[in-house]
């Protein structure tokens, strides 16, 4: 009768000798035949992300051999040696041009780096997105890069393979988590395929889509990585992403300077994050079409690329000439101030590309410099160029995306030095903190979302629910009824106040053994009255017989869930062995309690042994 103590009917039930029926829960197919899916459909996903990143790889290589020096190849080449003249300025703008075409009358999603808008994805349409996302994004970045655009080809790539795995996702029958998952997959494999950095794009995926770690996450994750890595190692070399010459890092005499770099890093990554949405609000206030916007951005880039030519493409060799040590320091300081300029100038006027690369070469350049002007000051130190480069590309970028602990392993990976193990932990977790300390409630990554009211929880604990079991929190005064009494022999004990009823608001019903007969609730009482005023009802008639029970040793977690999945408020605690014999009440306050123990873990202090201190 009762509509508040409704059952999965899905769910298997054991019927007890007095015809109650003990239900617990149905958890649908087997969770290992799901995770064998998602894993098959994440090699697929992995192998189809490293070949659009080769796709557009080329892609790039092809536009810019056509608008920088005038020939229809497609290989990867530098437009800074390029030998147009004046066109560099204008150049650029043309590629604004179409891309403000296509944002316009294609999809806006193609506008800004790629990643905000695949957190968005998974945030708010359920890991939906639209296919032609997946075909406007490469392209519209070749265009924008192709013709000089300052940006990395990463973030387009995790887009688009997050696009593709969200695709994947919608063709088959998924939840809205398997999609998110899929999603991930292909985000993963766009960086790895990308970079040649399969550990940092699983942990990148992990730290800014998943937002869990989990087997059923992680094990297909890392297979569409592992495989994108392996198209990359066919199609574009087997090697890191730079080849870089020994480095001394200097550890353990470095350290002090580690610790100011560090400091640097971290207000390098506020300032930077600051300008760009700066920038962004800006272009917002101009009384042009938005159409326009990429295209008055590009000027602004043309006109630095004119000057310095570096900052014109990718620019992944001149990322290699200062990890190499390669670049006096004016130069340096040209390249981090003109790279920097560009990319905001560039990236706010809502045109395509990725956020990664420009970053890196920035703020290597941050750290090139840094690392020369303390040996100009005091010779001694005998800093390394190259591997301050490094540490600082890292730990910028970690330090604005939040996803620090991704770029210390991805800095490592592209150059695969582990001495560079050391200085990257402490030089990202200072400028981390540094970050978090003055953003503490956004970052580079999720400033757009928060700006749309979408506010980004990126820290990760584990559930208390999963640590605690039942019997820890469980009322152990369990409310009984015989199931003979009257609806108005309860009605008057709840009006009175009885202790024994007023505590809970259901109370389970007992036959003449002893034995679990049903579960009452204060809605039922009231139902029945308005059948029968007299209340002659009893209150095994007026409640109902399918009661769903938990167990004393199952944890917090699985009992919140036939909660929530039978739409009830509260559970009886049975043995095992024993399902008629109640021992125990759980209700919502039994699972609050739980988090209650994990605030008080956090936050209430105990007294130490040393009582002046804290």
């Amino acid at each position: 009768m009762s509509s508040l103590n409704r059952d999965d009917e899905s769910g298997p039930a054991m019927i007890a000798a007095t015809g109650v029926q003990v239900a617990e829960t149905g958890l649908g197919e087997p969770a290992q035949f799901r995770m064998g899916l998602m894993s098959l459909l994440a090699g697929g996903i992995g192998l189809l992300a490293g070949g659009i990143a080769y796709v557009l790889y080329k892609l790039i290589g092809l536009f810019t051999n056509i608008f920088f020096y005038h020939r229809f190849v497609a290989d990867f080449v530098s437009a800074r040696h390029t030998q147009i003249g004046l066109w560099v300025i204008v150049t650029p703008v043309i590629g604004g041009i179409i891309v403000g075409i296509m944002a316009k009358y294609g999809t806006p999603k193609i506008k800004g780096h790629g990643i905000p808008e695949a957190m968005e994805a998974v945030l708010v349409n359920r890991s939906r997105i639209q296919p032609r996302v997946a075909i406007l994004k490469p392209i519209s970045a070749a265009i924008a890069i192709g013709t000089g655009g300052p940006f990395g080809a990463e973030g387009p790539i995790i887009q688009t393979g997050g696009a593709m795995g969200s695709l994947v996702g919608q063709a088959f029958h998924t939840t809205a988590s398997e999609r998110k998952v899929l999603l991930a997959c292909g985000a993963a494999a766009g960086m790895s395929a990308t970079f040649n950095t399969p550990i940092a794009g699983v942990i990148l995926a992990i730290e800014l889509l998943l937002f869990e770690f989990k087997a059923r996450s992680f094990i297909p994750l890392v297979i569409a990585s592992t495989l994108a890595t392996a198209v990359h190692m066919q199609l574009l070399g087997a090697g890191p992403m730079f080849s870089v010459a020994a480095m001394d890092f200097g550890i353990p005499r470095a350290l002090p300077f580690y610790l100011l770099l560090g400091v640097i890093c971290g207000l390098a990554a506020v300032g930077f994050s600051k300008l760009l949405y700066w920038v962004e609000d800006q272009f917002e206030k101009l009384p042009v079409d938005e159409l326009w916007w990429p295209a008055i951005g590009a000027l602004g880039l043309g006109i630095i690329g004119y000057f310095v030519p570096r900052v014109l493409g990718v620019g992944y060799d001149t990322i290699g000439d200062i990890l190499n040590g390669n670049l006096a320091w004016k130069l340096l300081l040209l390249v981090m101030i003109a790279k920097a300029a560009a990319l905001v100038i560039s990236l706010g006027s809502g045109t395509s590309g990725g956020l990664l690369a420009p970053m890196f070469m920035s703020s290597a350049a941050l750290g090139g410099v840094f690392a020369l002007g303390v040996d100009r000051i005091y010779p001694a130190a005998g800093l390394s160029a190259g591997a301050f480069a490094l540490v600082a590309m890292g730990a910028v970028f970690g330090a604005a995306s939040r996803a620090t602990f991704a770029f210390i392993i991805f800095a490592f990976e592209i150059t695969r030095d582990y001495n560079s193990v050391l200085p990257l932990m402490l030089v990202s977790v200072i400028a981390d903190g540094i970050a978090m300390r003055l953003m503490p409630r956004a970052s580079i990554m999720t400033e757009k979302l928060a700006r749309r009211g979408l506010h980004i929880h990126q820290e990760y604990e584990a559930d208390v629910l999963q640590q605690v079991k039942v019997a820890e929190t469980m009322d152990r005064e369990v409310p009984k009824l015989p199931q003979e009494m009257k609806v108005r022999e309860l009605a008057d004990r709840i009006a009175r106040g009885d202790p024994e009823v007023r505590k809970h608001q259901g109370m389970f019903v007992m036959d003449a053994a002893g034995k679990l007969a049903g579960v009452i609730t204060r809605g039922d009482v009231l139902r029945a009255l308005e059948q029968d005023p007299l209340g002659a009802m009893t209150v095994l008639d007026a409640g109902t017989k399918k009661v769903v029970v938990t167990y004393p040793d199952e944890l917090l977690h699985e009992a919140s869930m036939k909660m929530l999945r039978n739409d009830i408020g509260r559970l009886a605690v049975v043995e095992r062995d024993e399902p008629e014999r109640v021992i125990g009440y759980l209700g919502r306050s039994g699972i609050m309690a739980a988090r209650l123990r994990r605030i008080e873990e956090e936050h209430v202090r105990e007294p130490g042994w040393i009582k002046s201190f804290g």
